[in-house]
């Protein structure tokens, strides 16, 4: 597997609820972990994140740091209809439902599918699914 140039560690308050949230309905995978340190490794498509558990391991900085303040992560996903699923049988409450937006970008308008949402610490995720580019 081929490590990402950059790849986000969010300090968490509780592995198994933010495991329950990335892998149970995200759909992300773990691809390894160290349940000792509260730490994981998980894996969706391209996209690669860390989960630390502050307090355990080798928690870096402040130990009660404003969790998901101003941050989101926008994440490209293959079953955006399985996640919208999994989000509303779990009760998981969106910041915004699921809608289409359209981006003027350099190569002209482009679409997605996307909600927003926010996991157990706070952060702030978009999964989207691309709708193509306009004419």
């Amino acid at each position: 597997m081929k490590f990402n140039a950059l790849i986000p560690e969010l300090g968490i308050t509780s592995l198994a609820a933010s495991l329950d949230f990335y892998v149970g309905i995200i759909g992300f995978s773990v691809v390894y972990d160290r349940p000792e340190e509260g730490f994981a490794f998980l894996r969706l498509g391209d996209a690669q994140l860390m989960l630390d558990t502050v307090g355990m391991g080798r928690t870096i900085g402040d130990e009660a740091p404003v969790r998901g303040g101003g941050i989101n992560f926008q994440l490209e996903v293959d079953d955006f209809d399985g996640i919208v699923a999994r989000l509303t049988a779990a009760g998981w409450p969106l910041l915004k439902a699921p809608e289409e937006r359209w981006y003027r970008t350099l190569e002209g308008e482009k679409g997605q599918r996307q909600l927003w949402v926010r996991d157990p610490d706070g952060y702030l995720l978009r999964p989207f699914s691309p709708l193509g580019q306009a004419d």
